[in-house]
């Protein structure tokens, strides 16, 4: 009870503050009450996530939403007996050491991975997130539920802010395709990393929006180098996978005479370069070996926990030619795997409605394109680098139909936002002028 009544009041407070801030309360297209229903929206969506890892799923030292919660409080009782362990495990300041590891480490459960690789331990970023938000909420797990969901749809109002004047016209729409996805509401309101990806990667690229248009400010690029910082620490791939998308965003700003083609080929080539060589630079780091790694783990995992939506795919091998062979399959299993292999149970059958709505909705959108002159070319084929990169590098090392579902949801407004860009909403409102109050007000 007593979390409830924190959780309702902490709702109330925020709500407040809401009405208060002016990122808030005067967004084009998004009234503030909308703004406030979409907040409660999200609460629901953490709180039935709680309840399906609750009642249906009841292994909790397997269940995300609740086993980084739970090590967070290992972390958080260091405060009241040893304050400076806690600020040195929060801030990762010498906190790497015997000490350390046996007092608290190794009493978690989930802070070393079953299959540790070169990669950061995003584990350890959800974990502190955790410990930060027990400062306020006595540790009942519904009031980390309303604090996440708080951040979840503060990133996503900075992704519909970041593309609205892109968009006139369309603004319902984009608010469809940002906030009301249901896989995308499902997973990124709850207390899992998902929703903190979209906090850090929504106000990243509304910055990127405002510099862009000409509001360059020193908050701004603190607030950019803030959330960049947060992606590597959460989801590294996700941020990798958008930096093409960002340079060539930056070259068309800087060099408009340049061709597109030669732009987008010039930062393409140079980030593969990059990225098959970085092992000169950062030694014992090669990118094609680690994905390859990445691959064969997970394959285990899935295999020695018997997972119900396994799909085996080729086993890669770490050189260049393997990836290319297969990347449309790693394309193909990530964006239309929900639909043909479908997951078990009701979530399964969810996420294959979502799918076959997605695809209907882009080819209806496709079927009402504008004329590519008329198009915002340059952010079209960025958005169109970071959703193939990061589908591809789901695809080569996600087997399982069940985790594909919820890691492919920092791509999927995405899609929608690049078919709303080439979408003439005008030649569809002259063939079914029902549609108007879906598109905008």
């Amino acid at each position: 009870m007593l979390g409830i009544l924190l959780a309702i009041g902490y709702t109330a407070l925020l709500l407040y503050l809401m009405r208060r801030m002016t990122f808030f309360a005067s967004v084009p297209g998004l009234p503030l009450r909308w703004v406030g229903w979409l907040f409660l929206l999200k609460i629901a969506a953490g709180t039935a996530l709680w309840a399906i890892y609750t009642y249906v799923y009841t292994e909790r030292i397997h269940a995300d939403v609740f086993k980084y919660f739970d090590d967070s409080a290992v972390m958080f009782d260091a405060l009241r007996e040893r304050p400076g362990d806690f600020l040195r495990m929060l801030f990762s300041v010498h906190n790497d050491n015997a000490w350390f590891d046996e007092r608290y480490y190794k009493v978690m459960n989930h802070w070393y991975r079953e299959y540790e690789s070169n990669l950061h331990n995003d584990a350890h970023t959800i974990i502190r997130y955790n410990a930060v938000v027990r400062l306020f909420s006595f540790g009942e797990f519904h009031v980390h539920t309303v604090f996440t969901a708080f951040l979840a749809l503060t990133g996503m109002v900075g992704l519909y802010r970041a593309f609205v004047a892109l968009l006139p016209g369309r603004e319902r729409a984009l608010m469809c395709a940002v906030f009301l996805l249901p896989s995308v509401l499902f997973w990124a309101s709850g207390v899992i990393k998902e929703s903190l990806l979209f906090f850090g990667l929504g106000l990243m690229l509304w910055q990127l929006a405002r510099m862009r248009a000409g509001r360059i400010r020193a908050l701004g690029l603190l607030i950019l180098a803030g959330c960049m910082l947060l992606l590597f620490h959460l989801k590294f791939y996700v941020l990798v996978s958008l930096l093409p998308a960002l340079a060539m965003i930056v070259l068309a700003r800087i060099a408009p005479a340049v061709p597109l083609a030669w732009r987008t080929v010039v930062v393409l080539v140079a980030f593969g370069l990059l990225g098959l060589n970085l092992h000169y630079f950062l030694p014992g780091f090669d990118v094609l070996e680690t994905i390859a790694v990445k691959q064969r783990d997970f394959i285990g995992l899935a295999q020695s926990t018997n997972s119900g939506s396994f799909v085996m795919p080729t086993r890669l091998d770490a050189d260049l030619w393997s990836f290319v062979k297969q990347a449309p399959y790693a394309l193909y299993i990530t964006l239309l795997g929900p639909l043909v292999h479908k997951a078990p149970g009701a979530m399964g059958l969810i996420s294959a409605l979502e799918n076959a709505a997605l695809l209907v909705l882009l080819i209806a959108f496709l079927r009402y394109r504008v004329a590519w002159n008329r198009v915002e070319r340059s952010v079209v084929v960025a958005l169109l680098s970071y959703v193939t990169l990061l589908a591809c590098v789901i695809g080569w090392t996600t087997p399982v139909m069940g985790a594909i579902v919820r890691y492919r949801t920092p791509l999927l407004p995405f899609l929608l936002i690049i078919a709303l860009l080439v979408f003439d909403h005008h030649k569809a409102l002259a063939r079914w002028p029902l549609l108007k109050p879906f598109l905008s007000a």
